[in-house]
């Protein structure tokens, strides 16, 4: 597990865009695995930007979100398809037919998630996947007490999730307390993995996936079973780590070997 640290939420994003600009300039056909919520927001923007700037094509892209709340069609407002074509598909040159969120609206949730297991597979696997974290260590929808082998399926959402999500409800709209999403075990095919993180509301999230033990109650934590995952996180998040000072230094070590072998 690498674990980089950064001033602010603004390096974060830029720190993670440039991961998958520099995966899709090295294969224009890349599988990217996406996140919803607040975290990547920033990080899109910065891949928009290098899109309509001519330094990255999304045309043969093929991506997969994490997860989708299950009542809610693609056309509702709080469905993670709307928030990915709003904050990233409408402007870039991917094509849409090429990127899968879980249907939320599917008449057989079951069979609809064992469907996209075999897309995924069929595409060949994701090659970098995108994850945000919960407060409670949750990813994707992987609430504690997750299976760490599991796969896209249908999850009961934590009143905690619930809460922290219904800012983004009227008060008088349904809000679902069901969701289908991508399991632990699928997240872990991911050939990488890279998890944001921002903001001292996270910081025991992280301490727990980087530092605590391997655990269903810290779902993030399989990430320490990961050959190449990377947790960026701001000084804000990373507060609560144990030995902050000890990933600066090899961060600041890997650094001097690229230059030492580069010549830079």
């Amino acid at each position: 597990m690498q674990v980089v640290i950064l001033k602010d939420a603004a390096e974060v994003a830029a720190y993670g865009a440039k991961i998958f600009i520099e995966q899709v300039k090295a294969n224009p056909a890349s599988v990217l695995g996406l996140a919803t919520g607040s975290s990547p927001i920033e990080l899109y923007k910065r891949v928009i930007d290098a899109n309509k700037a001519g330094e990255v094509s999304f045309k043969d892209v093929t991506t997969f979100n994490l997860d989708e709340y299950l009542g809610l069609d693609g056309d509702h407002p709080q469905s993670y398809r709307y928030f990915m074509n709003e904050q990233l598909f409408n402007h870039i040159d991917i094509d849409k037919a090429n990127t899968f969120v879980p249907d939320g609206s599917a008449k057989d949730p079951i069979a609809s998630c064992a469907e996209y297991e075999q897309k995924i597979a069929a595409k060949g696997g994701v090659d970098v996947q995108l994850l945000g974290i919960g407060t409670n260590g949750h990813i994707g929808f992987n609430e504690p007490s997750s299976s760490l082998a599991s796969r896209t399926r249908v999850k009961t959402l934590t009143q905690a999730t619930i809460d922290a999500n219904s800012r983004f409800f009227a008060e008088d709209e349904f809000q679902p307390n069901l969701s289908i999403t991508m399991g632990i075990g699928s997240i872990m095919e991911a050939k990488k993995v890279v998890l944001i993180a921002t903001g001292e509301g996270k910081a025991d999230a992280i301490k727990d996936t980087v530092e605590g033990p391997l655990s269903a109650r810290c779902p993030a934590s399989v990430l320490q079973m990961h050959e190449k995952a990377i947790i960026i996180c701001d000084e804000a998040a990373a507060s609560k780590l144990e030995d902050k000072e000890f990933y600066q230094y090899i961060e600041q070590q890997n650094d001097k070997l690229l230059a030492d072998y580069y010549g830079a």
